[in-house]
């Protein structure tokens, strides 16, 4: 009994180590990218050893690669939950705050929720490695935003709208990144929305909206 809870208990610090890194690495990730992140400066942030690296991870390339795709899960998730509660009775402008939901809420809370964005961001520009890993994730966030795209644009092809799709996934990205993004991250929730949403709904929109 006393041995399965000190194994037990090594677990959990095992775990909570492994989180910290990884913690670590996401937030100098969404600083520097992975070119400017050093091994002793993740250790250093997280409160490990460099021993920890290689016990968990195996390397320091590893252990970013680890960051990113938790930080595209995290992202992915959030964008198929919020889009999945739609329906094909839902307007255009409740795709586009569903769609932007995720880049919303990261903006108005700031700290990590904000690294993970501006990761995700960064990879969008220049994925690494292994993004295939996520291809199913992809898939399924593309589907949810077109299954609802496509009843309020019935008259533009899919192709088309995957093409806005990821025009308007640019722009959030761009928004993580750029400095008007810091200006967004001042202003609640409500009033980010309230800004972002209408560009958003036009990208989706194209050409459907000239002459309105």
């Amino acid at each position: 009994m006393i041995q399965a809870k000190k194994t037990d208990l090594r677990r959990e610090a095992g775990q909570r180590t492994r989180d910290g890194l990884q913690a670590a690495a996401l937030e100098l990730l969404a600083q520097r990218g992975q070119e400017g992140v050093t091994l002793r400066e993740i250790t250093d942030r997280a409160g490990a050893n460099v021993a920890a690296v290689s016990y968990h991870f195996g390397s320091l390339k590893a252990l970013c690669d680890s960051a990113i795709e938790h930080a595209l899960e995290r992202y992915l998730d959030a964008q198929i939950l919020a889009l999945d509660s739609l329906d094909s009775t839902s307007t255009l402008q409740e795709v586009a705050a569903a769609f932007a939901r995720p880049m919303v809420r990261a903006l108005a809370a700031g700290g990590q929720d904000l690294a993970v964005m501006r990761t995700v961001a960064r990879v969008g520009i220049d994925p690494p490695q292994g993004w295939e890993r996520l291809a199913g994730k992809f898939d399924q966030s593309r589907r949810e935003a077109l299954r609802v795209l496509t009843a309020n644009l019935p008259g533009v092809d899919e192709q088309e709208l995957i093409f806005r799709t990821r025009c308007a996934a640019g722009l959030l990205n761009w928004l993580a990144l750029a400095p008007i993004g810091a200006e967004l991250a001042a202003m609640s929730a409500e009033q980010i929305e309230r800004q972002l949403v209408p560009v958003v709904a036009g990208a989706f929109r194209g050409d459907a909206a000239v002459g309105r």
